[in-house]
């Protein structure tokens, strides 16, 4: 992960202000998949809870932490754009808890950030199309590795082999959020 950020989260003053680093990526990976760019000024704050004044003592402090975000959402705006993202290290499968922690923070940190562009979504991609069809398919499989003791029963309740189809869709993430970020790209571009 990145080595900045993580650098920053050490300080066990920042880390208990601060949402933990998947999270914080994931909420930075949601704004990177925005169809229309937000400027970092409409939520940066968000990453410590909404507060007016940030937890860092100096400034210079606050423009590290400011670049490291920046740093994170290009590396994504990117990688989204060109097919190439793939999840975080740290997130994967746990053969006891479905998925790992890191997991789990950064699927929460996408849906958080998704809710904060929700109406640009909603504007490009309306009720009853095959775009909204597409925006929700996404949104159910991060909501499942997001709590997957419940996307567990789900999926066998309506029959199906959960931990594969559990497996299947924690793979197929990474290029279902890019197909999305491309869509929603191609979208606001016409």
């Amino acid at each position: 992960m990145s080595s900045q950020l993580s650098v920053i989260l050490e300080n066990p003053e920042l880390a208990e202000q601060l949402l933990p680093e998947a999270q914080t990526r994931g909420f930075v990976t949601a704004m990177a998949a925005a169809p229309h760019v937000l400027d970092p000024a409409e939520w940066l704050a968000f990453l410590w809870g909404g507060e007016e004044v940030s937890p860092f003592t100096s400034q210079e402090d606050l423009e590290t932490y400011a670049n490291a975000i920046i740093n994170i959402w290009n590396e994504s705006r990117e990688s989204l754009l060109t097919n190439t993202w793939a999840w975080p290290e740290g997130c994967a499968l746990d053969d006891k808890e479905l998925v790992t922690e890191a997991t789990r923070d950064f699927s929460e940190g996408l849906l958080q950030g998704w809710q904060l562009a929700r109406d640009d979504w909603e504007t490009i991609m309306p009720e009853d199309t095959e775009d909204s069809a597409l925006l929700g398919g996404v949104l159910l499989s991060i909501s499942l590795l997001y709590d997957p003791e419940n996307a567990m029963q789900a999926l066998s309740e309506e029959g199906a082999d959960g931990l594969a189809q559990f497996e299947e869709i924690f793979k197929s993430v990474p290029m279902m959020l890019c197909g999305l970020s491309q869509r929603a790209h191609a979208l606001v571009s016409n």
